[in-house]
């Protein structure tokens, strides 16, 4: 095996290489703030799409089928939406979570 030269190009000299990525967005990662406290427990329990297991991952799991996107919610208020492929899907996926939580936080006050 030869050893290639630090001053050597990679590819022969007589051959031009042209290089035109294409790509697609596959998943966006997205996080938004409530600034209030969110009761995880009391949340999985009115909701089915809420998954919360505090002994596995201290944040709730919330699945929205559309747009199709997983939020994960924390005691902090803090959410991180993943899954979607465009900002609108991010709004629309974050504007469902925040109406379930307030309805949950409307219906735990009466």
């Amino acid at each position: 095996m030869a050893k290639s030269s630090p001053n050597r190009p990679i590819s022969p000299p007589h051959k031009h290489v042209i290089l035109k990525p294409t790509y697609r967005v596959e998943n966006i990662v997205a996080s938004a703030d409530l600034n209030t406290d969110l009761d995880l427990y009391g949340l999985a329990s009115s909701s089915h799409d809420i998954d919360y297991e505090p002994e596995q991952f201290p944040g709730a799991i919330l699945k929205v089928h559309d747009p199709k996107a997983a939020l994960l919610l924390f005691k902090n208020g803090k959410i991180i939406c993943t899954g979607t492929r465009t900002s609108a899907d991010v709004n629309r996926a974050v504007a469902l979570a925040v109406e379930l939580i307030k309805k949950y936080k409307a219906s735990s006050k009466k």
